[in-house]
């Protein structure tokens, strides 16, 4: 209209695209190195039955040939055997290894229970966040009882709590998680073996 001022037209912002998804190697290291850990305890009396290492070769077998579906399967396997009473208890946070098998228990006990499905997911990939925070710093504590160079993977973890300390999972907390799961893998022996201790980089003249 006459007299009217210049005004750009409205614009709306365009949605933020969702964070792409983890590749399923790096997820799969989640779960392969604790595992790995989870073997290598003190509990098993020097080396753990077949019945339980079998999965995880498998798994390992699976992980190097990229074949990622059967790693995961295989890991699965590894924890319904974990779960089986007639092994040593893991300690935790190990024990969270386990297949779960819920309490039927009524809709209302179910802290979710009535949450919207953006705030249930939120809270779930806490907990997953939680959980992985303290896998990492009960595996790297295991490393370093038990002769492993582990003072840098330290550090990671202390990064990882950090990041965590406040609200929701933030961006930066899984690549210090990926991290620790990466050293470690490069320094834990065989489920079968014994660890040895890796010497530390040295800088030469």
């Amino acid at each position: 209209m006459p007299g009217a001022p210049n005004r750009p037209p409205a614009t709306t912002a365009a949605p933020a695209s969702p964070p792409a998804p983890d590749p399923p190697q790096v997820k799969l290291l989640r779960r392969l190195v604790p595992s790995q850990v989870a073997l290598l305890q003190d509990i098993w009396k020097g080396a753990p039955p077949a019945e339980v290492t079998a999965p995880f070769e498998k798994a390992e077998a699976a992980f190097r040939a990229s074949d990622f579906a059967g790693a995961g399967a295989a890991l699965d396997l590894l924890s319904v055997r974990l779960a089986e009473p007639r092994w040593p208890t893991l300690v935790e946070p190990f024990r969270r290894l386990r297949v779960s098998i819920p309490v039927p228990v009524p809709p209302h006990w179910d802290p979710d229970h009535g949450v919207p499905p953006a705030e249930k997911e939120a809270r779930q990939a806490r907990r997953v966040a939680e959980e992985q925070l303290a896998l990492a710093d009960a595996s790297v504590a295991w490393a370093s009882a038990h002769g492993l160079r582990a003072e840098d993977l330290a550090v990671l973890v202390g990064s990882a709590r950090t990041a965590l300390a406040g609200p929701g999972v933030p961006a930066e907390f899984y690549p210090a998680v990926d991290r620790i799961w990466g050293g470690l893998r490069e320094r834990l022996p065989s489920p079968k073996g014994t660890a040895k201790a890796v010497p530390a980089a040295t800088d030469e003249a």
